[in-house]
């Protein structure tokens, strides 16, 4: 057994685990944070992908001890007290989930594609990078018109603050 200690949601965690045991094992199981989900066992779905240092990570692909010392957000980590993140918000205006088990994977991602692109975003690049995110109830059409919703969101308020600047 190995001692895991990360940083998850600005909570420091620590917790033992096998050699074997996936990230998104440990967030679910150990650290008792079950919004990440399990969907494939392959890699192929998104559902789990959580941020690692900053990047996006499909935790099904990752050992909870190559995590070990880094700083985690979970779906849960990533909405403001009581008001949702724009991406969340933009989710749920724009019917952007249905069964609901592959959003918190889609919106992890959705949060750091705007974020590589600086809320820069055009339905070709949304649907390329979703790629890797599978949805089997909504057909990706909301879910794309949510994600250039919440770029536009987000953009807008760096926009204004680059402008007081100037």
């Amino acid at each position: 057994m190995a001692e895991i200690s990360v940083v998850v949601n600005g909570r420091k965690v620590s917790g033992q685990a096998e050699g074997r045991v996936l990230l998104v094992q440990f967030l679910r199981e150990t650290v008792g944070l079950t919004g990440t989900h399990v969907g494939c066992d392959t890699s192929q779905c998104g559902a789990c992908v959580v941020h690692v240092d900053g990047q996006a990570v499909k935790s099904c692909t990752m050992l909870a001890a190559q995590a070990n010392g880094s700083t985690i957000t979970t779906i849960e980590g990533i909405a403001s007290g009581q008001d949702l993140h724009p991406v969340q918000a933009a989710f749920r205006e724009h019917h952007g989930l249905q069964c609901g088990y592959c959003t918190p994977g889609m919106i992890m991602t959705a949060v750091d594609m705007i974020r590589r692109h600086e809320g820069v975003l055009d339905e070709k690049t949304v649907r390329d990078e979703l790629d890797g995110n599978i949805c089997r109830c909504t057909g990706y059409h909301n879910i794309v018109k949510a994600i250039l919703s919440a770029a536009e969101a987000m953009r807008a308020p760096a926009a204004d603050q680059r402008a007081a600047a100037e």
